[in-house]
């Protein structure tokens, strides 16, 4: 009888993840645990490795000589692109499950901002009884750069509060929830249109630094910059320029150009910003989320239908890896591709 490839679950809720696995894979040999010392010792023969993409460290990959497939409970796998991992290894991500956590993030930081809720915090232990109006989202502008699941998620909830949504992408002309949607090339016209700019984007070589000196001069003043994608796609230097300047009227960081944090950057003093340490993912029921894909693909990878993975990512073209999430966003990257001369990146 041929045996079953072993799962290895490295999660500090390996349990939660290897109940639910086993409850419809009886005969799935499925080894959970917290630390990666003790997923070395067990990995030997495990050809599945289901753990956050950043944890994965190349050191557990080389004690897996027949790992054949990395199930990511993130969204971003970057960290797994950069490692030295064989030709016939499949990554598979958990694109779409995080729009309700971060889209609560977000009006987190438009409502607490727009009613200065800092101030109020500040005047609550001070016992100082003071008011002032309060800014409302209702009719707001909200403009979000970078559209996908997520990005469609809070455009829906935007919309809930009476909210105009505007989006900007080089790949969607239209989504759920949009009143428009513009290419990147038009991103400073919208920019200058939004009380509030979240960013979505993904980290690529083309949205690296993309929220620069000239976009956030071009929106309102007093508008309010929300960075939930990653640190590097806004340029840190300049949005901490235009806040010092008054120019913006505040910001919600969630990602940073170097994290942790470092502790002399302004940011932390600055009263009209709010920062988080990268919790925008994260929710109590995460697990529940993450589950239905990981029970999709165990049971694609099982039955040998790797192209029936969800979020699988895609092909090797050289030393670059291409994210397909569909058959025409291959037919994009490759287009750019070849009318590039091999550069391709995607928003």
């Amino acid at each position: 009888m041929k045996r079953e490839p072993h799962v290895l679950v490295l999660d500090r809720d390996a349990a939660l993840y290897v109940d639910a696995i086993e409850a419809v894979n009886s005969d799935l040999q499925v080894i959970g645990v917290e630390d990666e010392s003790k997923a070395i010792e067990i990995s030997q023969t495990c050809e599945v490795l289901v753990a956050l993409a950043h944890v994965v460290s190349a050191r557990l990959v080389a004690a897996m000589p027949q790992l054949k497939f990395i199930q990511a409970l993130t969204t971003g796998t970057d960290h797994l692109t950069k490692l030295d991992l064989p030709a016939d290894v499949v990554i598979a991500s958990m694109r779409g499950i995080h729009g309700p956590q971060i889209a609560e993030v977000a009006f987190l930081y438009m409502i607490a901002l727009s009613r200065q809720f800092i101030a109020m915090q500040a005047n609550q232990r001070a016992r100082r009884w003071e008011r002032w109006p309060q800014r409302l989202l209702m009719d707001k502008t909200l403009v979000i750069v970078g559209i996908g699941a997520i990005s469609e998620a809070l455009a829906l909830r935007a919309r809930a509060f009476a909210m105009h949504v505007l989006g900007v992408s080089d790949y969607r002309t239209q989504a759920i929830g949009f009143d428009e949607v513009h290419p990147r090339w038009d991103l400073n016209a919208v920019a200058a249109r939004a009380d509030f700019l979240v960013v979505l984007a993904p980290l690529t070589d083309a949205t690296r630094r993309m929220i620069d000196s000239e976009t956030l001069k071009a929106m309102k003043p007093g508008s309010i910059l929300i960075n939930l994608a990653r640190g590097p796609v806004v340029d840190e230097a300049a949005l901490i320029e235009a806040l010092q300047s008054g120019h913006l009227g505040g910001a919600g960081l969630d990602v940073f150009e170097v994290e942790p944090l470092p502790a002399e950057n302004p940011l932390w003093d600055m009263p009209h910003v709010i920062l988080t340490p990268r919790i925008g993912g994260m929710s109590d029921v995460y697990v529940k989320q993450a589950l239905p894909v990981v029970l999709h693909n165990l049971a694609a990878w099982r039955r040998g239908d790797t192209h029936a993975l969800r979020n699988r990512l895609a092909l090797r073209l050289g030393d670059r890896l291409w994210r397909s999430a569909s058959a025409l966003n291959i037919a994009r990257l490759w287009v750019n591709w070849n009318a590039g001369g091999g550069s391709c990146g995607r928003q």
